[in-house]
C-alpha cells in the first residue's frame, strides 16, 4: 500500500537583533551578509546596500546608509 507523505512546510525565521531602534536580521559571517545585499539588489532591486559589523555581538548586518 503505497502511502502519501505530505511534508510540513516550516517558516524560516532569522536570527535577529536591536540594533537601535530596528530589529535588524544577523548574518553569521561578512561573505553571507555580502551574499544576502547581493540576493536583494537583485531580486529586490534594492541599491547600495553595505555590510558591517554589528556592536552588540559576533555577527553582520546590512544598511542602506
Amino acid at each position: 500500500m503505497a502511502r502519501n507523505k505530505h511534508r510540513k512546510l516550516e517558516i524560516y525565521e532569522p536570527k535577529r537583533c536591536w540594533v537601535g531602534e530596528q530589529h535588524k536580521i544577523c548574518y553569521d559571517s561578512l561573505e553571507e551578509a555580502e551574499m544576502a545585499a547581493r540576493v536583494a539588489e537583485y531580486d529586490h532591486h534594492v541599491k547600495g546596500l553595505t555590510v558591517y559589523k554589528c556592536d552588540y555581538g559576533d555577527h553582520y548586518h546590512l544598511s542602506s546608509n
